[in-house]
């Protein structure tokens, strides 16, 4: 199990506190420390089962001054992502087979 954490937001610490109590193995990547490459956004988005303008923070200001209103393909979301990675919504959380964000915490327990 891997989650794209943020220690900055308390949704993405709740989801992490709800794997640590179950005792689950957890990699913890924080990702604005290290972003995701184009190619692990799209292995995600792929275990998500969802498109790439819908793990966009839109209530971001670089979403605001750069990319609101504007229509995006799915590559160029992906390399937004990937250049201003505050864009990602948060936290991820993968496994092998499948993905969840963890908006409410909660939905992590779906993996566990």
């Amino acid at each position: 199990m891997k989650i794209f954490h943020n220690p900055r937001c308390s949704k993405s610490r709740q989801t992490l506190a709800l794997i640590e109590e179950k005792e689950q193995a957890v990699e913890i990547v924080e990702y604005l420390k290290t972003p995701p490459t184009a190619a692990e956004l799209k292995e995600i988005l792929a275990l998500l089962q969802i498109p790439a303008s819908s793990l966009i923070r839109k209530g971001e200001a670089i979403f605001k001054e750069k990319f609101k209103g504007k229509e995006l393909s799915e590559e160029a979301w992906i390399e937004a992502m990937v250049t201003y990675p505050k864009l990602i919504e948060r936290p991820i959380v993968i496994t092998d087979k499948t993905a969840v964000i963890g908006r409410p915490p909660e939905k992590v327990l779906e993996l566990l």
